[in-house]
């Protein structure tokens, strides 16, 4: 990620309708069984988060790539997930042919009622947002833009091979969305973007794949993040934002999950929702004046700025969620 376009906003007025009767009133007690959620290990998380940067950058075509596949594959494995590697020949914005896969871990295949999950794994090749020019071709550890949402979902694979939720899970880890072009070539193109969403989004790892909702992971461990309505996701998938936002509130982690709308990102997950047909909705620390956290793109993205309780706010939310769904 992420070309991005600033958001003027829309409002539209709701109309609600309330319907009265006569005769007198009856209540009726009906009893909801309350969902044991399980508690998600911000310190599993970070330790995931860590284990992918000591690869190094994990740019398509590099020995570290390669690696850190084979250790979120094994790591899926381990959780009980059927595994499934999407490998493909991608076109860079360059040129540059990427060796790229997308890694999907699948708990309870068989079910037809299933919820998507998603981050991207790649690393940026380059460093193209730092203040140091001399940095702009350097590639970035990242630590927040990449392993942090890898690291939340690895997580919640742990966690679900203890407890499965109701729904099937799907743990998708998408390659190649970091490789858009850079800002020092002066030319922009939003396709040269997300490029393992789009080619799981037109050729999904199950023939005729559907989920009920995505949600998709990015840039979730940064220090002082906070997480708004991105835009593209209530256009989509406002429903999904309304979930994870009344989750949020309801686990008191209000301060992360501002109730109210941001600005619209170029991400995986328009490629999701406009090819695959899935809402799903973008927690993304992108602001309402349209800036990213100050490591973003920089050689700054690295294990100094990742923060436990960022991740651990953002976990327990999706955990909160997909575990209540039926």
């Amino acid at each position: 990620m992420k070309n991005f376009t600033l958001f003027l906003s829309v409002c539209l007025g709701a109309v609600g309708f309330v319907s009265c009767g006569g005769g007198k009133s009856k209540t009726t007690e009906v009893a909801v069984a309350s969902v044991n959620v399980p508690v998600f290990n911000a310190d599993s998380a970070y330790h995931y988060v860590k284990a992918q940067v000591d690869f190094g950058p994990r740019i398509p075509n590099s020995k570290a790539h390669k690696d850190c596949a084979d250790y979120l594959s094994a790591k899926l494995k381990s959780y009980g997930a059927t595994v499934t590697l999407q490998k493909c020949d991608l076109a860079g914005y360059d040129g540059t042919i990427l060796k790229s896969v997308n890694i999907v871990g699948s708990f309870k295949p068989e079910s037809k009622k299933r919820i998507a999950l998603f981050s991207h794994w790649d690393s940026r090749p380059w460093a193209d947002n730092d203040p140091d020019k001399a940095n702009w071709h350097k590639p970035i550890l990242a630590a927040n833009d990449g392993a942090s949402g890898v690291g939340v979902l690895l997580e919640i694979a742990r966690l679900i091979q203890k407890q499965q939720p109701e729904m099937g899970i799907d743990i998708i880890f998408l390659d190649a969305e970091d490789y858009g072009i850079p800002q020092f070539e002066k030319k922009d193109d939003e396709s040269s973007w997300a490029l393992g969403a789009q080619y799981w989004a037109r050729n999904p790892h199950v023939d005729g794949y559907t989920a009920r909702f995505g949600i998709l992971l990015d840039m979730v461990g940064g220090k002082g993040s906070v997480f708004h309505k991105e835009v593209y996701s209530e256009q989509y998938a406002s429903a999904i934002n309304r979930k994870l936002w009344k989750a949020a509130a309801s686990l008191g982690y209000g301060q992360y999950f501002v109730n109210e709308q941001g600005s619209q990102v170029t991400d995986d997950h328009v490629f999701i929702n406009q090819m695959a047909n899935i809402p799903t909705a973008d927690i993304i620390p992108y602001s309402k004046d349209g800036s990213f956290t100050p490591t973003w793109h920089t050689l700054a993205d690295n294990m100094d700025h990742i923060d436990k309780a960022t991740l651990k706010a953002v976990g327990q939310t999706v955990m909160q969620v997909i575990y209540n769904e039926k």
